[in-house]
């Protein structure tokens, strides 16, 4: 039984990795110190071929005596730690993405250094982010534009940037194979209000800025059919929605693929919806009533296209995201509701 580490286990993309890895019937190996929502449980939480180690990462060292023999072992290591958040923490915490997602990096790939040196790690997988390709105008976007675009203006797609040269540099210098995972806009349930998030009114409704699909259904839950759907900005935000299981299944198909050694890879669906058309789909799923939207000004950083190249993606991995937004929607509808009791 081959075992992965997995840094953020508990956090959204996490849960659904770990997830993946279990049905696949790896040993995993979690860390999470519970940063970003406090104590949640997950599914994968009491599956037996699990185990957390509910710790900081950047602690790895000052706790090697205790853990070191759960983690040397590894044949993979899943960077997918972070401090992470909705567009508002970019803003809140600008300094604080920046060194601290440092910290968490370069503790992780020492361990993953020594593990590859000295035993028998094979590689470290890296989730990096669509932010990256913040200031392209590029569309749709292949990998290898972060390099020719201009660098990222919030600190948060700049230190996510950061992180794939922590894979050049350590590959450079350690002979240490990586591949980075750059996932868009994932979409399922278990996404809960993050601890710390700027708390924000559009008129008396409060935002979840996490994430545009559970901020939608919030308030379309909490308004009533001939109300106005409050929305940062005019609408015509593009993103491409992708279902968390698909972004586990893609991000462990370039785990295990040979031919992903040292590439990246942008993993999503290749469909492009706009805010204003998930709006519509959200309203019409919970009212079924016309939708009337109320505008309010958006942030700085609110990027208005992310639209993925996904050739790579399929013709080495064979990889294609198969759940529809449509399903994901009625799944995250009908969480939300049980969330809610709506």
């Amino acid at each position: 039984m081959k075992k992965v580490i997995v840094t953020g286990s508990q956090g959204f993309i996490g849960s659904y990795i770990c997830l993946e890895l279990l049905q696949k019937g790896y040993e995993v190996i979690g860390i999470d110190n519970y940063s970003k929502y406090g104590y949640v449980v997950r599914s994968h939480d009491t599956h037996p071929n699990f185990k957390l180690l509910e710790m900081d990462v950047c602690d790895l060292e000052i706790k090697r005596q205790e853990i070191f023999h759960l983690l040397k072992d590894a044949d993979y290591i899943i960077a997918g730690a972070a401090m992470i958040g909705g567009i508002s923490y970019f803003h809140k915490y600008a300094y604080d993405l920046l060194a601290n997602n440092e910290k968490i990096m370069a503790s992780t790939f020492d361990l993953a250094i020594e593990l590859h040196k000295k035993y028998n790690l094979n590689k470290i997988v890296v989730i990096s982010s669509s932010m990256v390709f913040e200031s392209t105008s590029k569309y749709p976007t292949p990998e290898g534009e972060e390099r020719l675009c201009p660098p990222p203006l919030s600190t948060y797609g700049f230190q996510k940037l950061a992180t794939e040269y922590f894979c050049y540099g350590a590959k450079e210098q350690y002979d240490l194979p990586y591949t980075i995972i750059r996932p868009f806009n994932c979409v399922g349930i278990g996404e809960e209000e993050a601890l710390g998030e700027e708390k924000m009114l559009v008129g008396n409704m409060k935002m979840l800025l996490s994430h545009v699909l559970p901020d939608l259904i919030y308030k379309a839950l909490h308004l009533e059919p001939n109300q106005k759907l409050p929305i940062l900005g005019k609408g015509n935000q593009i993103r491409h929605y992708t279902n968390g299981k698909d972004i586990a299944r893609g991000i462990v198909l370039a785990m295990e693929s040979e031919k992903a050694l040292n590439e990246d890879f942008n993993i999503s669906s290749d469909v492009p919806t706009s805010v204003k058309e998930l709006a519509e789909c959200v309203w019409k799923k919970i009212h079924n009533t016309e939708l009337k939207l109320e505008h309010y000004e958006p942030f700085e950083y609110d990027v208005q296209i992310r639209s993925p190249d996904v050739k790579k993606a399929k013709e080495i991995l064979g990889f294609e995201a198969e759940i529809s937004l449509d399903d994901s929607v009625e799944e995250v509808i009908e969480w939300m509701r049980e969330q809610y009791e709506k």
